[in-house]
């Protein structure tokens, strides 16, 4: 699975990122992103002297890393191939 350029590099990169795991991560990252600018601003900070909260940017940047990181705790499992059916205990 190569992509126009002929880079299998960059074709193994596109295949890891869309994988189920990735997708879930990259959502993660996202919805902690929004989340971050809601944080920001509706509780914020006005004086400045928050280090996180006073700058829409690094709430954002560590709402996102918040977001990755609790997304990345739970784990997608994979369906089984060849027909066998998941969850089916042999006797």
């Amino acid at each position: 699975m190569e992509t126009r350029s002929g880079n299998p590099i960059v074709s193994k990169l596109i295949a890891t990122l869309k994988t189920r795991n990735s997708l879930k991560n990259i959502a993660g990252f996202a919805l902690g992103v929004a989340g971050g600018f809601i944080y920001y601003k509706t509780i914020g900070c006005s004086s400045g002297s928050c280090a996180i909260t006073s700058n829409p940017y690094m709430s954002m940047l560590w709402g996102g890393l918040l977001g990755y990181l609790l997304a990345d705790i739970f784990k997608l499992k994979d369906a089984k191939k060849g027909g066998e059916n998941v969850g089916e205990t042999e006797a």
